[in-house]
């Protein structure tokens, strides 16, 4: 797919996953943060789901980012993000 024709729901699926990884956020603790089920959230970034604006608005708050950057398109040359490492961290 053409970056340039990336849907509404592409676009935020991408952008909800590289924002998230790069605050280092499991799904599980920006559904918390942003008052939605884990599961919904997952289908967001699936692009299974389309989400209302105010569902958005929660997800942007929990984020600290403006709504807008949920719509950023990726540059052409832009991989997809990748997925936190699973599973639970080790103690020291």
């Amino acid at each position: 797919m053409l970056i340039r024709s990336m849907k509404g729901r592409a676009l935020v699926a991408w952008n909800l996953r590289r924002v998230r990884v790069a605050q280092g956020l499991s799904q599980e603790r920006l559904a918390a943060d942003a008052g939605v089920d884990r599961a919904y959230l997952g289908s967001l970034e699936r692009q299974a789901e389309n989400p209302t604006v105010d569902l958005l608005d929660k997800v942007a708050e929990a984020l600290a980012v403006p709504l807008s950057e949920l719509f950023l398109a990726p540059a052409a040359d832009e991989s997809p993000p990748m997925p936190l490492r699973g599973g639970r961290r080790g103690r020291n």
